[in-house]
């Protein structure tokens, strides 16, 4: 009894141990937050803010198979620099890249999207989730088209 009991503790304060802070540990670049001291309310006023030129493309008809490209333009029209941390899109159809540097206020800067219309067919809407250190920081970008079968010039019927 007395051997599960120090063995309980042991463990115990290993896990206690463990979890002791590094003085790098946990620590934020603080060149990638701009917090106001003056409060919640100002501190949004000094954030960054993506204005996109559209949200929505409409690539039309294409024909099944077809990649198509577009790229969605944005400015960074807020006080302080917008860093987009992550593009994710709802298919494997889609690709979207996102800037790799952070965007000076007053500057823009773009999101390039391919889509592979492959085995796809009629109309075929995407979204793209753009995530920045905006407020909100997520914005949901949209693609779609009527993917268009191919149509076979032969027949299996003879006259």
């Amino acid at each position: 009894m007395k051997f599960k009991s120090f063995s309980f503790l042991f463990l115990v304060f290993v896990g206690f141990s463990s979890c002791s802070s590094n003085s790098e540990q946990g620590k934020i670049d603080s060149s990638l937050v701009n917090v106001s001291e003056t409060g919640s309310d100002n501190s949004r006023k000094d954030l960054p803010e993506i204005k996109f030129d559209e949200t929505l493309h409409d690539f039309g008809k294409i024909s099944q198979g077809e990649r198509v490209k577009y790229t969605f333009q944005f400015t960074n029209v807020g006080k302080s620099s917008l860093v987009i941390s992550n593009v994710s899109t709802t298919c494997g159809c889609t690709i979207a890249e996102k800037p790799k540097d952070p965007i000076p206020p007053g500057k823009s800067g773009k999101i390039e999207v391919e889509f592979n219309s492959e085995g796809k067919k009629n109309i075929v809407e995407r979204s793209i989730t753009v995530v920045s250190n905006c407020e909100p920081n997520a914005t949901t970008l949209t693609i779609k088209a009527e993917v268009i079968e191919p149509v076979s010039l032969y027949s299996n019927e003879t006259n």
